[in-house]
């Protein structure tokens, strides 16, 4: 049997879903939201998506290119996964080695890959020159088997309102998300300037359902929001919450958290997923509130290539 790695095609797209959900199950991928990655990715992002094939069947994908958005330049990434029942063909080492020679001739001089917090998963990245650094949780709420915290009376000026509510003018949220992304921990920071980008990529995305997505204003200003990411059947994740600067400390992330959650049951999603930082104490908490469960751990290694 021999594995095989080669660039991805728009017939690949079922396939590549399936491999995704079966190596990560606590992500929400669709066939429409990988091509849109792809079709609407930067120019310098460099981005690639990679399959690994086993005598013509696809066993394993990788998602390959430059943090364009971030000020240090040369921070690449690389994310291999592999179906559970096709390891030990050699094909994640096969995906890495691709990418990294992408990279290499990208520019890049880091390469920073999520792995699962597993034994085999740390010692294959260990034995490749990877180092250990930040640590984030996947975490599962069952959207249909219990109850959602009641919604509160909201405060004075405070309104609850849908992504829906900008079609018209989204920008006050692309600044929003700007500001809550900037201050997210991680190894690689973003910085969000290119709002053409932002619309091609977040706004216009497959999956970013509007209505779902919960805004609260103070004043009639952008304060706090509830990003939602479906596949437009059961599973339902929070892409992103978080308020800005000038308005923390009032509980208005979990107030837009909450509402999300319960307008999206209200749609008949059964799953609700969300990741976080392992040292983001305060999304942790509210999570928590909630009920969500950490059902799997990654943690995010980087190897120099320059």
């Amino acid at each position: 049997m021999t594995v095989t790695v080669r660039d991805f095609l728009p017939a690949d797209a079922e396939a590549w879903v399936q491999v995704r959900r079966a190596a990560l199950p606590y992500l929400v991928t669709t066939p429409e939201g990988v091509l849109s990655d792809l079709a609407a990715s930067h120019p310098d992002r460099r981005f690639r998506l990679l399959v690994a094939e086993e005598d013509g069947e696809l066993i394993g994908t990788a998602q390959v290119g430059i943090a364009h958005e971030s000020p240090v330049p040369g921070q690449g990434f690389c994310n291999p996964y592999v179906r559970p029942d096709r390891l030990g063909r050699g094909a994640g080492s096969l995906l890495l080695r691709t990418a990294e020679d992408h990279l290499a001739a990208s520019g890049a001089t880091d390469v920073y890959s999520w792995v699962l917090d597993e034994p085999a998963n740390r010692a294959f990245a260990a034995k490749r020159g990877y180092e250990p650094r930040r640590s984030a949780h996947f975490l599962h709420l069952d959207l249909a088997g219990g109850p959602l915290p009641p919604l509160p009376e909201l405060p004075a000026g405070v309104a609850l309102l849908s992504g829906a509510d900008f079609e018209d003018d989204p920008r006050p949220l692309f600044e929003a998300d700007a500001e809550v992304t900037a201050d997210e921990p991680s190894d690689v920071t973003a910085e969000f300037s290119d709002y053409e980008d932002w619309l091609a990529t977040t706004w216009r995305r497959p999956g970013f359902d509007h209505a779902l997505t919960t805004v609260v204003t103070v004043g009639g200003e952008v304060a706090a929001f509830s990003a939602a990411l479906t596949d437009g059947l059961t599973r339902y994740s929070s892409a992103m919450t978080g308020t800005r600067r000038a308005f923390r400390g009032r509980g208005l992330a979990k107030l837009a958290k909450n509402d999300s959650l319960h307008r999206s049951r209200a749609a008949g999603y059964t799953d609700a997923y969300t990741g976080n930082d392992t040292g983001n104490d305060p999304m942790l908490a509210v999570n928590r509130w909630f009920g969500y469960e950490v059902c799997a751990t990654e943690v995010r290694h980087v190897r120099s290539i320059g």
